[in-house]
């Protein structure tokens, strides 16, 4: 599943092709993706100028005077900014034409999920979907720190990895990262949450922040699905410590990396490194 460097990779690539461009029209190839498309996307989008491509946690808005698209891309879906003869494929399910700039012809923004996971929904202007009300803070942000990890943690037995991954704690950070991060800062992903000190959840705050803007200086990781925009993979799985190095030696101390189950999520950490 693309997680928050990808997204934001994903952002970055199409931004360029859409701020300040309007739509032209809408190509729905099936009604629905993980959820029915509302039908303001085929009737309120088409004629309107898009002012802004934000991310929020692992969504994408794209925003316009009368309300925004909301795109989440579940666990293989790809957005690319394509000439509008593009050859159409199986799983290209929506395509969004952006009218020509002054530097490039017309294009279409293309919704490609072979698994439909994804989501293609509608939040009218001044208002928050119900999917995005309740998250915390972006991590890369002033609004996440260590103080905020220790003071949502205390009481709490649930494994710091599960912790962290709590889009109601810290939004976007996924598997992966958690994993990365929780090796980087040298804490065991099995620990309760309410064990871990002020000062290791500064260290980790810290790991998080270093981590997420180093992969998306990367381009996000590719294991699998994630394709960038322009086609390329991520390179970030280049620099994964421990996340599926299952047997393999730390590349620190030379210890073999375990893994285990969280939370229905394969775990990985290095029993030498982390305590």
């Amino acid at each position: 599943m693309p997680e928050l460097p990808e997204v934001e990779t994903t952002r970055r690539g199409i931004a360029p092709h859409l701020i300040g461009r309007r739509v032209t029209a809408v190509t729905l190839r099936r009604p629905d993706l993980r959820w029915p498309i509302p039908p303001e996307i085929s009737t309120l989008l088409p004629g309107q100028r898009i002012l802004d491509v934000e991310r929020r946690a692992k969504y994408l808005l794209l925003h316009t005077q009368v309300g925004s698209a909301l795109l989440h891309l579940g666990m293989t879906g790809v957005l690319r900014v394509l000439p509008p003869d593009a050859l159409v494929g199986k799983h290209d399910h929506v395509d969004i034409a952006i009218e020509p700039s002054a530097t490039e012809g017309p294009r279409v923004l293309r919704f490609t999920d072979a698994r439909r996971f994804g989501c293609l929904l509608w939040q009218p202007a001044g208002e928050t979907h119900e999917l995005l009300a309740n998250l915390g803070p972006e991590p890369l942000t002033d609004d996440f720190d260590g103080d905020l990890l220790w003071r949502l943690s205390r009481g709490r037995t649930a494994a710091v990895k599960l912790f962290l991954m709590d889009n109601a704690i810290v939004v976007g950070v996924g598997n992966i990262y958690a994993s990365e991060a929780l090796f980087a800062a040298g804490i065991d992903p099995r620990k309760p949450a309410g064990s871990i000190s002020r000062a290791r959840y500064a260290r980790l705050a810290g790991e998080v922040k270093r981590i997420l803007a180093w992969a998306i200086e990367r381009g996000g990781t590719t294991l699998r699905d994630f394709i960038k925009p322009d086609g390329a993979p991520g390179y970030f799985f280049r620099e994964l410590q421990v996340y599926g190095r299952e047997g393999e030696p730390c590349r620190v101390c030379g210890t073999a990396i375990r893994q285990v189950v969280l939370g229905q999520r394969s775990t990985f950490w290095c029993p030498h490194c982390q305590k």
